[in-house]
């Protein structure tokens, strides 16, 4: 199956390696090109073979799953899905720029899920970036034209009112108010929207911000860009780390410089 998404485990329990390698295995398209029981025996495959999907333990003796990532250049790096027993690293699972984090033990349906957004994404990096430049033609090539919001006034700032979510054969759009929150995902961005569904479009989150009313989104991190609207509450974890709450529960990412510009933004509203 040459055109199979190669799938690397690493976990440092051997029990859970095969039930991750058995639950993967069952995918058709996907094939398991290796299991490792550590870090540096990871490091080791991904310097050597060609991997599309990470499935990584995040606490593992010597060097843990965030050390393993920061080891991996940028232009190396497979899609990562954490494997954690603890829900408290799902905030530095995204910081380090992870897909998407599954807690162990994990429910079919939840690991499902993740291998499903992570074959979408292998399928985009496959079909718009075969290099880093041609990712970023095709980027500005697809790059949706600005509409102007209703009642704006001649001579003054357009803001985006849908953005086109293109696919094989048909083009959705997606309506700027039923957007919560935008995620960046390698050079595209992932739009989540109201009713729960996530649609990653060929833009990067700099672009999109730009073109976005400031009064109705903020970007409050450097993978998120949020609508002040859906904001319920800013909040301080265990580790100190800043978190936006939404109002339907889902917690982002606060950068800490970010802070007074979001409490700026809500109180204006």
């Amino acid at each position: 199956m040459t055109d199979a998404i190669r799938v690397l485990i690493v976990d440092d329990e051997s029990l859970a390696r095969e039930g991750v390698k058995a639950f993967v295995e069952a995918e058709s398209d996907m094939r398991v090109v290796g299991t490792c029981g550590d870090g540096a025996s990871a490091l080791a495959v991904l310097g050597n073979d060609k991997v599309d999907v990470l499935l990584l333990d995040v606490q593992m003796p010597a060097m843990d799953g965030f050390d393993v990532i920061r080891a991996v250049p940028e232009d190396r790096l497979p899609v990562v899905i954490f494997l954690t027993a603890f829900s408290q690293h799902a905030l530095r699972a995204f910081d380090a720029h992870a897909l998407d984090y599954v807690v162990k033990p994990f429910a079919d349906d939840r690991m499902r899920t993740a291998l499903a957004r992570a074959r979408e994404q292998v399928h985009q990096r496959r079909l718009g970036r075969a290099t880093k430049e041609l990712a970023a033609l095709v980027a500005l090539l697809d790059a949706p034209t600005p509409v102007e919001s209703p009642g704006a006034e001649l001579g003054g700032n357009h803001y985006l009112a849908r953005i086109p979510v293109r696919s094989v054969g048909r083009v959705a759009y997606v309506r700027v108010p039923d957007i919560v929150w935008i995620g960046a995902a390698d050079y595209y961005s992932e739009l989540h929207t109201a009713d729960g569904k996530a649609h990653l479009v060929r833009e990067t989150m700099q672009n999109l911000e730009a073109r976005l009313d400031p009064a109705r989104f903020i970007r409050i991190h450097r993978s998120a860009i949020v609508s002040l609207e859906h904001v319920a509450e800013i909040r301080t974890d265990s580790a100190d780390r800043q978190v936006v709450v939404l109002r339907d529960g889902g917690r982002l990412p606060l950068g800490r410089s970010r802070r007074g510009v979001l409490e700026e933004a809500l109180a204006k509203r």
